[in-house]
């Protein structure tokens, strides 16, 4: 979980989170920050958000499309199976009153 630490002033910060990177990735990330003014702490979270934001809508994705699978599978389940008619009038039920015993 993310350490949160307090100003100086009392007021709560942002959460903070280490992470360890590959030297060749450290150096992508400051070349992308510095192409977009940034600093290499604020690449990293937006690149973060988006990352985030991209696996969220790609599972949601693949969530609906498995849902309409199987609607489509239960589907044509169903229209494949053959027509069975009833023989004669649906039988009388009998129901059991366990009371009256």
């Amino acid at each position: 979980m993310a350490t949160r630490q307090n100003s100086t002033n009392g007021k709560p910060k942002s959460p903070r989170i280490q992470v360890v990177l590959p030297e060749h990735l450290c150096k992508l990330l400051a070349d992308l920050a510095e192409e977009e003014s940034r600093t290499v702490s604020n690449m990293a979270k937006v690149l973060i958000q988006q990352g985030i934001k991209n696996y969220i809508n790609q599972t949601n994705s693949l969530a609906k499309t498995n849902l309409n699978t199987d609607t489509d599978t239960f589907r044509d389940n169903l229209e494949k199976q053959s027509i069975k008619r009833l023989k004669g009038p649906p039988k009388r039920i009998r129901y059991s009153n366990k009371l009256d015993k």
